[in-house]
């Protein structure tokens, strides 16, 4: 097949990126359980690199190569890493996403990362594997910038990690989230937030100086609006893109999404002030009692003086991300070449249990991962639906502009995350906006942006809708999702499997061998070749395919679900009553039965009273136990 113009550019930057001159840093990760309590309530067994947590931080330049060694010790749970926020040029199976771009990494393996560093910002990584990052596996990843626009404007660079953090270890917590037992779907509440993995975290600061801190939200579920009293600050970057100097006094950071803020400390150093993270209450179901979804840290001028305690505010009142304009200038993609709608909705399939859905469809993980079926399936790799139903997947052609519509029905709030791209906001509905209506644009009632916000990670409104845009300029296999775990776990995620024939092209010699020996020292091992049920001979017969449970039976909602729930539970206890009641009554009887006996023989052998024997005290306690 030949090669388009901009496809053998973008072979030829891989290749210069393979030849030139750059640092490498190298870091050996052994992944492990250890014990942690950072929020001082509870010690819980945690995931740990190298015995450590909170996990070290990944560092580089632009331009530098980076070789992560992952060594799972973990003994009884499979791993990956996920370099969140990271484009992976030309290097789509460096992107950590089990069932996705490789298989887990199993017990015992060891697995090499190996990609290069082609964009400055703020990001961190985690596992991509059965929700594990809520467990410890995660941590900051900082690409500093030698062009940074902004970098005479600051004298010292923070980073600051914004989480929630839960007691119960994952796996559990899942199993009773997807449970017949909660129909309605109701996420677990975290029991603490944190600050840096910590609470009452203290920064030291000098007066007079400017700080650019970089914060990252690392949460499985909580958003976090964050405020430092006294201060104003200047956002100058989100999720790795720079934007124009912005002023605010709050902003709200969800799930996995980051910013990049200055803060000039003040002159004088007569007092000390609290920066403050507060859990987005809105999106639990239920506020447990005593749950405290504040944590605190402080801005320290003078470690003599007291920390002050927050004082309470009427309301929030964060920055409007989509206000922000990127400092490039780039404008308003054009018209998109592909529309790809995703109507958002949770609910319950046959089983009973609550699922999250894109447009009917809620992701179960194929059984070759999709990277590798792109790899082997020939000219076929184009068709979606070697696939499988159950991956969501859509094609891209080479440099099409593609255009995200997110339609959520569903009264929560999501952060949606794109791999592989950032993605210009185009636009974003107000709470129960409803659907986006393209024909709003087309008669000018709504104004999109001319030079739009742009970020990896967007939040859309309750029953509202959001609108984004990207060129699909890098090959690879991409995920789009939310980044509530909890919701991940449900399945609210899609694929996007861009110049799949390119990819053939470039990756099968790159791709190294402890990839594919993972998945052989899979239990059982998991195939890495074929269709999304792994048949290499007929790439549409899907028959052996992962898929969802089947639907309700029609006429099912969740209340009757519910219903039923408790009537099943209910009718459980009932019948349990009558088995202890009736072998209560069996057991009266058969002591009965007894003590006839040993009368008889009590007779036939001269004995005097029962009472007087010790087989007649065993018959008393047994009636009495019956």
């Amino acid at each position: 097949m030949a090669l388009s113009l901009s496809n053998f550019l973008y072979i030829s930057t891989i290749l210069l990126f393979s030849f030139a001159s750059a640092s490498t840093r190298v870091y050996n990760f052994t992944a492990g359980w250890l014990t942690t309590n950072p929020d001082g309530q509870f010690e819980r067994t945690t995931i740990g690199i190298n015995g450590q947590w909170p996990l070290p931080r990944i560092e580089a330049n632009v331009g530098d190569r980076v070789i992560v060694h992952l060594k799972n010790d973990l003994g009884n749970q499979s791993t990956s890493i996920h370099f969140h926020g990271l484009y992976m040029n030309g290097t789509s199976h460096m992107d950590g996403v089990a069932s996705g771009t490789q298989c887990p990494v199993p017990p015992g393996a060891t697995f090499t990362y190996d990609f290069n560093i082609t964009q400055p910002g703020t990001y961190w990584y985690h596992s991509h594997v059965d929700g594990q990052y809520p467990d410890g596996f995660r941590g900051p990843l900082i690409i500093h910038d030698p062009k940074n626009p902004y970098a005479d404007l600051f004298d010292e660079e923070l980073v600051l990690t914004l989480s929630d953090w839960y007691h119960e270890q994952m796996p559990k917590l899942i199993g009773e989230f997807l449970s017949v037992s909660n129909p309605t779907g109701a996420e677990p509440v975290p029991q603490s937030a944190l600050m840096n993995d910590t609470q009452n975290l203290q920064i030291p600061v000098q007066p007079g100086k400017t700080y650019f801190i970089r914060i990252v939200n690392m949460a499985a579920f909580a958003a976090q609006y964050f405020w430092i009293e006294g201060h104003t600050f200047r956002i100058i970057e989100v999720d790795g893109i720079y934007h124009e100097p912005t002023e605010a006094s709050q902003i709200y950071v969800t799930a996995a999404q980051r910013y990049g803020i200055l803060l000039t400390t003040k002159n004088e150093t007569t007092e000390n002030f609290a920066i403050v993270g507060s859990m987005d209450q809105d999106l639990f179901d239920q506020i447990p009692d005593g749950l405290n979804p504040n944590v605190t840290s402080f801005l320290v001028y003078d470690a003599e003086k007291p920390m002050p305690t927050p004082a309470l505010i009427d309301e929030f009142d964060p920055f409007d991300d989509l206000t922000l304009v990127p400092t490039d200038g780039e404008e308003l993609l054009e018209d998109p070449d592909l529309v790809v709608q995703l109507d958002v909705l949770m609910d319950n399939l046959g089983d009973g249990a609550n699922y999250a859905f894109f447009s009917g469809i809620t992701y179960v993980r194929p059984k070759v991962p999709s990277l590798y079926t792109a790899l082997s399936t020939g000219d076929l790799a184009t068709d979606p639906i070697v696939y499988g139903v159950n991956t969501n997947a859509y094609i891209l052609g080479d440099s099409q502009t593609v255009e995200i519509v997110v339609n959520n029905h569903d009264p929560g709030k999501h952060p949606f995350h794109l791999h592989g791209h950032a993605f210009q906001a185009v636009l974003r509905g107000d709470d129960d906006s409803g659907d986006y209506d393209a024909n709003a644009v087309l008669n000018g009632s709504v104004v999109l942006p001319r030079k739009p916000m742009r970020r990896d990670t967007l939040l859309v409104r309750p029953n509202g809708h959001i609108v984004l845009r990207f060129k699909s300029d890098n090959p690879g296999v991409w995920l789009f999702h939310c980044h509530i775990e909890w919701h991940v776990d449900s399945g609210l995620i899609m694929t996007f499997v861009e110049q799949p024939l390119v990819l053939q092209q470039t990756l099968p010699s790159r791709i190294p061998e402890d990839h594919y020996a993972a998945c052989a020292a899979m239990n059982p091992p998991m195939p890495s070749t074929g269709n999304a049920g792994a048949n290499t001979e007929n790439f549409y017969d899907l028959s052996e395919a992962n898929v969802s449970p089947a639907p309700l039976p029609d006429g099912f909602q969740t209340k009757g679900i519910v219903a039923m729930t408790f009537s099943i539970l209910a009718g459980l206890l009932g019948i349990g009553t009558v088995i202890w009641y009736g072998l209560g009554e069996m057991g009266v009887i058969e002591a009965d039965r007894e003590k006839r006996k040993l009368d008889k023989v009590a007779n036939e052998r001269g004995v005097g009273s029962r009472a007087n024997t010790s087989e007649g005290h065993a018959v008393d306690q047994i009636t009495r136990a019956g």
